[in-house]
């Protein structure tokens, strides 16, 4: 796995709607460049669900190309039907990946007990590290703490969690229950350094995008015990951090990734660019980043 940040990248559109893999170089560049620890693809922040497979194959062939061993890989294969998860695993498993994330089932959900044979029949067919991916407002389900070490104490290779339950609570009940060997990553950025306090190894950023060496110093200063460090650099960049989530993630991030000059304001439908009172709202916050 890793320490510190994982950068969950956008998937860039040419205004045909197409694959910009020549944007998609420059903004793995951009991130290996900033040092970031991991590159997570075809996340929700790389808009997966309206990915086809064949796009799928050189979006993940080309971040890999691009980083040649300079950062972790983590490659996003979830869904809800566990038998394409397994293909779509088999696919990534050809770019030998560092880990794999997994969102629990959406839409045709199940109960806390079924996501622990849910995820025992993908683990029993994936040779790569798994990180759980749990986001109860994406997936409309909550996989709570206890199920989560019980999958992970049943299936060792599922070693790691991206929490982005949005609860301190909870995240500080799984902390205080889990084992040494399963790791946690804060799945919120504004969250990121109250849950590295309880022991979490880093985040799986959609800031980092368009400012990983900010992130850098919130996750650094922390993986140094330097908490009031960390608490500075937090307190100077979470409002830019809340203000990037203002619309349905990845549409804020992606407007400020075109500001930046790193790809078109394009997403594909069911999203949409962002309103324009949300990108004056990004476009104070993105000045005083300058």
């Amino acid at each position: 796995m890793f320490s510190g940040v994982g950068t969950a990248i956008i998937t860039p559109f040419l205004k045909n709607y197409e694959v910009d893999y020549e944007a998609l170089k420059n903004i793995t560049r951009f991130q290996v460049e900033n040092k970031v620890d991991a590159i997570v693809i075809l996340g929700t922040t790389g808009e997966a669900p309206v990915i086809s497979g064949d796009e799928r194959y050189k979006i993940i062939k080309t971040v890999t190309g691009e980083v040649s061993g300079k950062c972790k890989i983590i490659i996003g294969t979830g869904g809800n039907n566990p038998k394409i998860v397994v293909e779509l695993n088999k696919q990534a498993e050809q770019f030998n990946p560092d880990a794999l994330l997994i969102v629990n089932p959406y839409y045709n959900k199940g109960t806390q007990e079924s996501l622990v044979d849910y995820f025992s029949f993908i683990s029993e067919q994936t040779k790569i590290p798994i990180i759980l991916y749990n986001v109860p407002s994406r997936t409309g389900m909550n996989v709570l703490p206890e199920t989560v070490v019980k999958i992970h104490l049943k299936n060792p290779n599922i070693a790691a969690i991206k929490e982005a339950s949005g609860s301190i609570s909870q995240i500080a009940h799984l902390c205080s229950i889990k084992p040494d060997s399963l790791t946690v990553y804060s799945g919120n950025d504004d969250q990121t350094l109250p849950i590295m306090s309880l022991g979490a190894k880093g985040v799986i950023s959609v800031f980092s995008n368009a400012y990983p060496s900010q992130m850098k110093k919130i996750t650094d200063s922390a993986l140094n015990n330097n908490f009031n460090k960390a608490a500075e650099y937090h307190n100077k960049y979470l409002k830019i951090m809340n203000d990037i989530f203002v619309e349905t993630s990845p549409a804020p991030i992606k407007y400020v990734m075109h500001k930046l000059d790193y790809c078109e304001n394009i997403l594909r439908l069911p999203l949409k660019p962002i309103s324009a009172i949300h990108q004056k709202l990004l476009d104070k916050s993105m000045e005083k980043m300058k």
